[in-house]
């Protein structure tokens, strides 16, 4: 399966600007050469918003900034994997939506680990899912989640082929991230596909980029260095058996997370805390 790595620079709190970045380099998927997914960063179409600014940048999911993506995902016939500050009411969450080739989203994820600058800004998710997608199974975290193995795990406990991370990861912390997605991918048997943000921002921020495809086996098959750049890459599942073949984790774990799993009608799943469903 060919998947472009979209690593872009963005501009904070220019939702107009990011949105219509996004919506051009959809229209410029290499579909025609068999593309079926393109991956952007954290935060994609909003930027990061701040305290003060959150309520006026973010935006429903059924918002013009969204809408405007899945718009362009359906002309083009490609899937898309984009983030924005969500509102949800009186509360903003750090989101990531997946979006088929038909402009449909097909899985909604809210950031759970808030790193610093999230606090005070977004509330915490608290909910993991999954969705068949092109007849895999497929997860997604965001940024700082991936520093815990729990979440890695959590995704994986849902049968997740592939984990598809929008990432927004500043420096001096590049390197942290690029070893993240390689133990998250090789402990859990699954391919990782994280997605950075490169450029500057605003407090004087400088994103590294170092998006990367890594396979079952914690094996970086696919990089970015720091520049601005669509990575195309191939995504080989059979190496999926390859790496189970002999022995598989989630089997032999003898430590389990305490949820419980929902196996939906539509094929996606999610976790449940006893009679309770996360989020």
């Amino acid at each position: 399966m060919q998947v472009e790595l979209a690593q872009i620079s963005l501009l904070d709190g220019d939702v107009a600007h990011n949105t219509r970045k996004v919506v051009d380099m959809i229209g410029r998927a290499d579909v025609s050469g068999g593309t079926k997914l393109i991956v952007f960063p954290e935060a994609t179409l909003s930027g990061f918003p701040t305290r003060t600014n959150v309520a006026a940048i973010a935006q429903a999911l059924g918002g013009p900034a969204l809408s405007a993506v899945r718009d362009a995902a359906s002309r083009a016939g490609v899937s898309v994997a984009v983030g924005l500050a969500e509102r949800d009411g009186a509360l903003f969450y750090n989101t990531t939506v997946l979006i088929d080739g038909s402009g449909e989203i097909a899985l909604h994820y809210r950031k759970t680990h808030l790193w610093s600058s999230d606090v005070g800004v977004f509330s915490a998710g608290n909910r993991f899912e999954t969705c068949i997608w092109n007849g895999i199974t497929v997860g997604l975290l965001i940024c700082y989640d991936i520093e815990f193995p729990e979440s890695g795990r959590a995704v994986a406990a849902l049968d997740a082929d592939l984990l598809i991370v929008t990432n927004g990861n500043m420096d001096p912390f590049g390197p942290v991230h690029r070893r993240a997605i390689q133990a998250r991918a090789m402990e859990n048997q699954m391919f990782a596909l994280m997605v950075n943000r490169c450029g500057s921002g605003d407090d004087n921020l400088t994103f590294p980029g170092e998006s990367a495809l890594v396979d079952p086996f914690g094996e970086i098959f696919a990089a970015a260095g720091s520049e601005e750049t669509v990575l195309k890459t191939q995504i080989d599942f059979s190496r999926l058996e390859t790496s189970r073949e002999h022995y598989r984790y989630l089997h032999d774990a003898r430590v389990a997370l305490d949820l419980k799993r929902v196996d939906n009608e539509d094929g996606s799943r999610a976790l449940v805390v006893g009679d309770r469903r996360i989020g």
